[in-house]
């Protein structure tokens, strides 16, 4: 029985009437093969990706390996550039902007000036002589199962491939089925776009693709393995020939000579035998268990019910023409869909043991892909990450504090080098070199980056109570990068206040002193560290220092028009409808900027108005989760809408102009903004964590369910809401903790300890006495299950 099936069945109580909604379709589905890339649906275990066509004559399955890029191990601080320091902040100070652009390109910026790009690893070709006339065809993917499918006829037989990758066994499969014996046949063949690669063949069911992407830098070797049973399997010209079997399965492995970002001795034939032997002792069966326990175990925490239409029995592409044409508010499920969507894409491109989500996940065709499908600091991987922890993926989020332990590496050395500065800093983009110096041009003059990156590993502990984690990974990342700006901040001459100083505001231009996102992000980063260090008893003397900085750190300001200003000095052009959100960092993702201090949050309310709505995929996925916490359902509605009319390919991937994969994720993380908040703490002394249910519902959702969400504190909290009102919601602590539920003006004070449950009604009001629900699953007054339910059904009956 799928577990989805139970997960997304709930049960509505609306005048002691148990209303059951149907399950949400979690399908992508398409009446033709894919024409293009951005046509083709993605598979991924964390380590590879692949892309899958469809094809019926000819498939195409293009594949990458999250550690092939161009480049070389290196440190990419320009000699000198520190020297030119103090005259490049006397300049910008002085107000002599075209000689500071001119020194930061002569001198300052990284050496080289770009980064390295993310590459393309191979293709698998297909030849299925004899299928030109196939019928009935339809190509899926299954979110459920993370399994991508084709199904058609040729005659009388039908036709099915199914395919996916699996994270426990490192492994993209392909498996090809008929139904009648011995009609399976095919040619296979695989290439690469670089031209330092080669196929051999090994026996006669395996082909290897070898290669480097230059010569001193990674090599690289795939694998495929055809296991075919009945018929005959031959090597035969370049590729391999399958005549007549039954059945057919591919086994894909890849991998690169990549250690480490400082060592590249690695070796990719090796790897690739020994995945090759374990994959030897697995048959189909044994694998696609394995995955789909493994997948399952994720997705199928959280689930999402916004009601149905008759479009969602329609084909992906021609919803998604129809939202272009008629609205989202038609399609509810078009919705759900995309945020299931994203927390598939999370899951299959950011696994533990494999690189961050890059700005493409883990997905390229391109030799030369749009900003080198790099990791930019100053929004995107960040955005990458913000459905980690508050969707219940917090296992996903592991990669990205690998790359921050190796950009503490060789951020001290950047630091060091261009500022004299103890700590570690990062600019605004790095790659799989961990570059952190300064690059491409002015903009790239933005020292931030790496804290912004701290704020993900506070936000883990607020998530989780992790006292293991805060102490061992979080804290001394964040201790460092503190570290660095106690060196780096600088009196303004004009105010006293200590500024971040030479800056930019990303992505407005010129090169400044003091931008209003600088110092937010400064803020925060030196109140989580005094709290981590509070919570774990240490370095007393280095928190009061930090106290002394952030006393002197410039504040946020409120302007002349009553906008929360963008810069250190009033300047803010009204209505600039600008795509990047800078100076609203500390709205969102952060947290400073909330209605406890109104004059501030009413100047943020201001400038958000001022910039309106989206452009690229990511400005509109930004401005859902800010409209949010401002408390506007409808504005965060309507540019989800727009985005999936204006800004989403076929396949369901986000565009910023070319494919990039942040709106996919931020997108989500704004939708459950909508459903539930919990960045804000009490005023008094202990700051428990506030929990807001519902806090920007739009009417378009005025019934639905969700399940699984996370809230800070260490809680799970299931929703259900009718005639746009809350009718339950189920909270279960998972590490136990206090908190205040507050919703329509009301507030509940609760403390669960680990593994207590406490269901309420629409009014907040605990459940005085056993309820039955969901055909016998009953729960006592704090909401233990009591009887006739599952483990599936307990963490999903909502009401």
């Amino acid at each position: 029985m799928r577990i989805l099936r139970a997960v997304l069945l709930v049960a509505f109580v609306l005048g002691g009437m148990a209303v059951v909604r149907g399950e949400p379709g979690l399908r992508l589905w398409y009446a033709q093969p894919a024409a293009k890339w951005t046509e083709a649906l993605p598979l991924g275990n964390g380590l590879m990706g692949a892309m899958v066509f469809g094809g019926i004559v000819d498939e195409r399955i293009q594949f990458n390996e999250g550690t092939l890029w161009t480049g070389k191990p290196h440190d990419y601080v320009r000699a000198g550039a520190g020297q030119q320091l103090p005259e490049l902040r006397r300049l910008v100070a002085a107000g002599n902007i075209k000689e500071a652009h001119a020194l930061v390109k002569a001198k300052f910026l990284s050496d080289p000036v770009r980064q390295k790009a993310f590459q393309p690893f191979g293709d698998l070709r297909l030849h299925f002589a004899g299928h030109e006339g196939a019928t009935g065809y339809r190509r899926e993917f299954d979110l459920e199962a993370a399994i991508s499918r084709v199904s058609y006829r040729v005659g009388d037989v039908e036709y099915r491939r199914e395919a996916f990758a699996s994270y426990p066994d490192r492994v993209v499969v392909l498996r090809l089925t008929a139904s009648a014996a011995g009609k399976i046949s095919f040619t296979l063949t695989t290439d690469s776009p670089h031209q330092q690669s080669v196929t051999r063949k090994i026996g006669d069911d395996t082909l290897a693709l070898s290669g480097a992407v230059a010569a001193d830098g990674l090599r690289f070797e795939s694998r495929v393995r055809v296991v075919a049973e009945g018929g005959r399997v031959r090597a035969e010209g370049d590729g391999l020939t399958v005549e007549g079997a039954d059945s057919v399965t591919l086994l894909l492995v890849a991998a690169t000579s990549f250690v480490n970002f400082k060592d590249i001795s690695g070796d990719p034939t090796a790897r690739c035998g020994a995945e090759q032997a374990k994959l030897a002792r697995r048959s189909f069966a044994d694998l696609r268990a394995a995955q789909q326990a493994d997948y399952r175990r994720l997705f199928s925490r959280v689930s999402l019910d916004l009601g149905r239409s008759e479009r969602a029995d329609l084909a992906t592409d021609v919803r998604l023409a129809q939202v272009k044409a008629k609205g989202l508010a038609g399609d509810p499920e078009m919705a759900a869909l995309y945020f299931h969507y994203g927390r598939y894409l999370l899951i299959a491109s950011s696994r533990p043991g494999g690189q961050p989500a890059n700005l493409q996940g883990i997905w390229n065709d391109l030799l030369d892909p749009p900003w080198e499908s790099k990791w930019t600091t100053n929004i995107n991987v960040e955005m990458n990450y913000w459905p980690a922890e508050l969707l219940n993926l917090s296992e996903c989020h592991e990669p990205l504090f690998d790359l921050i332990d190796d950009a503490v590496v060789s951020g001290r050395r950047t630091a060091r080098a261009q500022y004299d500065a103890g700590g570690w800093v990062l600019h605004h983009n790095t790659d799989l070199w961990r570059g952190t110096a300064p690059i491409n041009n002015i903009d790239g003059v933005w020292p931030t980056g790496g804290a912004w990156l701290c704020h993900h590993l506070w936000e883990r502990w607020l998530f989780t109570g992790d006292r293991v984690f805060l102490e061992k990974r979080a804290y001394p990342a964040m201790k460092a990068a503190s570290e660095f700006f106690v060196d780096f901040l600088v009196k303004d001459a004009a105010t006293g206040w200590l500024v971040s100083t030479p800056s930019y505001s990303p992505e407005q231009g010129t090169l400044t002193v003091g931008p209003t996102m600088d110092h937010q992000i400064i803020r925060a980063l030196l109140t989580h560290t005094l709290a981590a260090a509070g919570v774990l008893g240490i370095d007393r003397e280095f928190a009061a220092k930090l106290t002394a900085l952030r006393a002197q750190l410039a504040p946020d300001q409120v302007g002349q028009h009553g906008q929360l200003q963008e810069w250190l000095t009033d300047s803010d052009v009204p209505k600039n409808n600008h795509r990047h959100m800078s100076p609203l960092w500390a709205l969102y993702p952060g947290a400073d900027l909330t209605p406890a201090e109104p004059k501030l949050f009413a100047a943020a309310k201001v400038l958000l108005a001022w910039r309106g709505g989206g452009s690229t995929g990511w400005s509109y996925a930004w401005r859902i989760p800010l409209w949010a916490r401002v408390g506007d359902g409808e504005f965060a509605y309507g540019q989800l809408a727009e985005m999936l009319a204006k800004k989403t390919l076929p396949n369901g991937f986000d565009l910023c102009g070319p494919f990039q994969i942040d709106g996919n994720f931020g997108a989500p993380a704004g939708m459950a903004e909508m459903l539930l908040q919990s960045h804000t703490v009490t005023a008094d002394a202990a700051q428990v964590p506030q929990i807001d249910l519902l806090p920007a519902l739009p009417k378009a959702w005025a019934a639905g369910a969700v399940t699984g969400l996370c809230a800070r504190g260490g809680f799970e909290v299931d929703l259900a809401w009718a005639g746009g009102a809350l009718t339950r919601a189920v909270i279960r602590a998972k590490s136990g903790s206090a908190a205040v539920l507050r919703y329509a003006g009301r507030e509940l004070a609760i403390h669960l300890k680990a593994g207590e449950r406490l269901v309420v009604d629409g009014a907040l009001t605990p459940l005085a006495e056993p309820v039955r629900l969901n055909g016998g699953w009953r729960y006592d007054r704090g909401g233990s299950l009591l009887a006739g339910g599952s483990e599936v059904g307990d963490r999903r009956a909502v009401g």
